[in-house]
């Protein structure tokens, strides 16, 4: 059932963002009256064929559905008629061509806005920004966290929840800098705190980067006091009774709930000595956690839960849960902002990896979207509507880039149009589309590469 529902949250993904792509290709090119011959969803064997419109277009579902393309009528490729001349791709103005070009990414753009325009309007659940207690000696202890922090501000910038804070810190993370982060105690007192980053590696932005320099999110102190042992569990079988407290766990002492989830959760199939007090005398045991697969990844369990006190938990989930709402006006300039700022993000990322400031294991393929679009996809509608958004923008800066095989590339020939005065040859054409595929099928191996990767790390290691 996940399978199915990975494949077909990819589908409708891929197929809403490319079709909203070529549509904006197609309606440019019908406002500057380009004859289209074929508008087609997917490459290779065509599924489906209908004839429509008034050329009588052909609108086709491909075979592979990993992109799209807009077919127009062009003398270079002989594909226009000697009646259809003047509407002919290659006879439009050099602006008109620019226009229906960049509407293609420019859809993409405008179909993030939409979706988080709506995702604004509705509101989106978030957790606020309250830091636990740093470890000792860690990045977050020495730049002056303390429990229960609250972030405010990150330079300068107002964050209302822990997703605000990671977008601007991974940024820094990159820069292996230091941010200026505004906080609020528990006394309500204000103090800016310089977080300090240069201890990241470049390959640290692919894990909990946040994690390593000791910054995690707030959450409730649970005692490792067991309520519940499931029958015939990995800790049935180990003698573990209700009422124990763990007092270590491999050797390491504890002394909440989730660290005796991390050392069970890292060693499933693995003996793990545990150290109780059971009535208020120490015994020790073997414990060996079941193999379990969470979100992809083979983790430990032993089938306990802890005891929680449940009023405690739900005015802590209270207090450290929000929703981010704006009004039908009110968001549609936030909604234009936001898409703004992740394309800059992304362009930046980008140049980071051209530069080595960042790892290009971060680089992803159509595996690992699939994958994502999966797991949003079983989160919710709002997880699912704001990955859409997320990847219709990735669509829409990749486009732009100046590579011969995409319309940045197609773009970059018109700017070099316009000053040299006459269009670029059609061997200098040729000779960029051949580097351009080179580029881009390189890319593509590599990201295939590493979502390969990932999937082995995640199930085989």
């Amino acid at each position: 059932m996940t399978f199915l529902i990975t494949v077909l949250a990819f589908l409708v993904a891929i197929g809403v963002l490319v079709t909203f792509h070529e549509l904006g290709h197609y309606w440019a090119a019908r406002l500057c009256d380009v004859k289209i011959l074929r508008f087609s969803i997917g490459f290779g064997k065509p599924l489906l064929i209908k004839h429509a419109g008034p050329d009588r277009t052909e609108w086709v579902i491909a075979a592979l559905p990993l992109g799209g393309y807009v077919k127009m009528a062009d003398e270079r490729d002989g594909s226009a008629e000697l009646q259809d001349r003047a509407r002919a791709f290659n006879n439009k103005t050099v602006w008109q061509r620019i226009f229906i070009v960049s509407a293609g990414p420019f859809a993409n753009f405008v179909l993030a806005a939409f979706f988080y325009w709506v995702l604004l309007v509705t509101g989106i659940p978030g957790i606020k920004p309250y830091v636990a207690a740093p470890p000792p000696a860690s990045a977050a202890a020495k730049a002056g966290f303390g429990d229960f922090d609250l972030i405010t501000k990150i330079d300068r910038a107002e964050v209302q929840t822990w997703s605000d804070a990671r977008l601007i810190l991974v940024e820094h993370a990159a820069k292996r800098d230091v941010a200026e982060i505004e906080i609020e105690d528990v006394s309500g007192k204000t103090r800016t705190l310089q977080f300090s980053m240069e201890s990241l590696s470049k390959d640290d932005l692919e894990k909990d980067f946040l994690g390593k320099l000791g910054l995690n999110a707030y959450r409730l102190k649970v005692a490792p006091l067991f309520d519940t042992v499931q029958v015939n569990s990995p800790a049935d079988r180990a003698g573990i009774q209700p009422g124990d407290v763990a007092l270590s766990v491999a050797g390491k002492s504890i002394t909440q709930w989730e660290e005796l989830v991390k050392e069970i959760s890292s060693r499933p199939g693995e003996p793990v000595a545990l150290t109780l007090n059971r009535g208020g005398q120490e015994m020790a045991l073997m414990v060996t956690p079941d193999k379990a697969e969470v979100n992809g990844k083979i983790i430990g369990r032993i089938g306990i839960t802890p005891k929680v006190d449940r009023a405690m938990a739900d005015e802590l989930s209270v207090k450290l849960s929000t929703t981010v709402r704006y009004g039908v006006l009110e968001s549609m300039p936030k909604a234009l902002t936001k898409v703004w700022e992740m394309s800059a993000f992304s362009l930046r990322m980008m140049g980071k990896m051209l530069t080595g400031e960042v790892s290009w294991k971060n680089l992803s393929g159509p595996v690992s979207i699939a994958d994502y679009a999966g797991q949003s996809a079983q989160m919710g509608w709002i997880p699912y509507i704001t990955f859409l958004a997320l990847i219709s923008i990735s669509l829409g800066v990749l486009n732009l880039l100046p590579i011969p095989v995409l319309d940045g590339g197609q773009l970059m020939y018109y700017m070099v149009e316009i000053f040299k005065g006459s269009a670029v040859s059609t061997r200098t054409m040729e000779i960029g589309q051949q580097v351009g595929l080179t580029l881009l099928l390189t890319l593509t191996a590599f990201a295939f590469y590493n979502d390969i990767h990932r999937l082995v790390a995640r199930y085989f290691i």
